[in-house]
């Protein structure tokens, strides 16, 4: 009897041992194609356990999902480790399949103003330290910001300039001096932004210095001072018969990157059944009738060119016809011309001339 419960039990041992290995080891007729970079295990197997599955293929699903993570996991297994604060930690490749962004790259950061004129000219920053030493404290402090070396601001006496106000305030001076200075800045910016995006922005007050002003130039300033407001002018009241601004426009909203997956996934598949189905995604009566208005558009303009060239031939004369006040050298009469009759004119051109001097005769009195 106790030879027969060893054997039972060495039995049951290797039973639960082929159990164990069948667990973790998965035949597939082809094998997956992974890349552990992005941790994808790709599966080009046909599914015929799941046609076969009938209406309800949840189990066969869950099972080919559990084999292909149980492939790819000792694919994982295969990768040095290390261990990391009492942790197994595998050290992934470099990934080789290229993902799809859903949002584009951002587009790199335009140069402002100072930075195309230093690389033109070659000039190089100098990275300085953050700590200065402070003569007055005897300590290192910072350079800028909270706390920082010669601070003037916490100075409580100030020496007026022998060419200032003697009772002019100097601390108030020097706080007007530095909102000048973060306004100034702040324009800087706007400015940069506005020659990045390429932009033109109106001047400080909307309106040239000059006295007249067209009708665009008195709607463009009067829309500006419209939107500083608060609310940026959504409770302006409105003349009587003024009309909705142009331009406007409506502020455009982006999903979120993390968070909504219900709205990313029905985007995924929205996008994946436009790019499967096979209906064209042309409107084919909208581009019809953009061709036919173009060739239309063509035509008037050939029948344009011919109208005007017809009438340019028209309004001229051939060199045998007849043309009062034209050039006597086109075979027409006319009065007054050279080699004909002439009421005024000078003497010795052949024509006869009334109470005119003659070379050699008498001047009538």
């Amino acid at each position: 009897m106790e030879g027969q419960s060893v054997e039972e039990l060495l039995a049951k041992a290797e039973q639960d041992e082929a159990e164990k290995l069948q667990r973790i080891t998965v035949h597939k007729e082809l094998e997956l194609e992974f890349d552990l970079g992005n941790l994808l295990a790709s599966d080009r197997n046909p599914p015929t356990q799941l046609r076969c599955a009938g209406p309800t293929p949840e189990a066969e699903l869950r099972a080919l999902a559990r084999d292909n993570t149980q492939l790819l996991i000792n694919q994982l297994w295969q990768l040095p480790t290390e261990r990391v604060e009492e942790a197994i930690v595998a050290r992934l490749p470099e990934p080789t399949t290229r993902l799809p962004r859903e949002k584009p790259l951002p587009r790199p950061r335009p140069l402002t103003r100072w930075q195309q004129f230093a690389r033109l000219k070659g000039i190089r920053p100098k990275k300085k330290t953050n700590l200065v030493w402070d003569e007055v404290s005897g300590q290192w402090r910072r350079r800028w910001g909270y706390q920082r070396a010669r601070d003037d601001t916490k100075e409580w006496l100030i020496e007026v300039p022998g060419n200032a106000d003697p009772l002019e305030d100097q601390f108030a001076k020097r706080i007007q001096a530095k909102k000048e200075r973060v306004a100034k800045n702040e324009l800087n910016r706007l400015r940069n932004l506005a020659r990045a995006h390429k932009m033109q922005l109106p001047s400080a007050a909307g309106l040239h210095p000059t006295g007249h002003q067209s009708k665009e130039e008195l709607g463009r300033a009067m829309q500006v001072a419209k939107v500083s407001t608060a609310s940026v002018g959504r409770f302006q009241e409105r003349l009587p018969k003024e009309k909705a601004p142009r331009g406007s426009g409506k502020k455009r909203k982006f999903q979120p990157l993390f968070g909504d997956f219900a709205a990313e996934k029905k985007n995924q598949l929205e996008l994946l059944r436009v790019m499967n189905s096979k209906k064209p995604q042309l409107d084919v009566t909208r581009a019809t009738n953009k061709q036919m208005r173009e060739e239309d558009q063509e035509e008037a303009a050939k029948r344009r060119k011919m109208s005007q060239k017809g009438k340019r031939k028209g309004g001229r004369q051939g060199p045998g016809g007849k043309r009062k006040g034209g050039p006597p050298s086109q075979g027409g009469k006319r009065k007054g011309g050279l080699g004909g009759k002439m009421n005024s004119g000078p003497p010795g051109l052949g024509g006869k001339r009334k109470g005119g001097q003659r070379p050699g005769g008498k001047r009538r009195k």
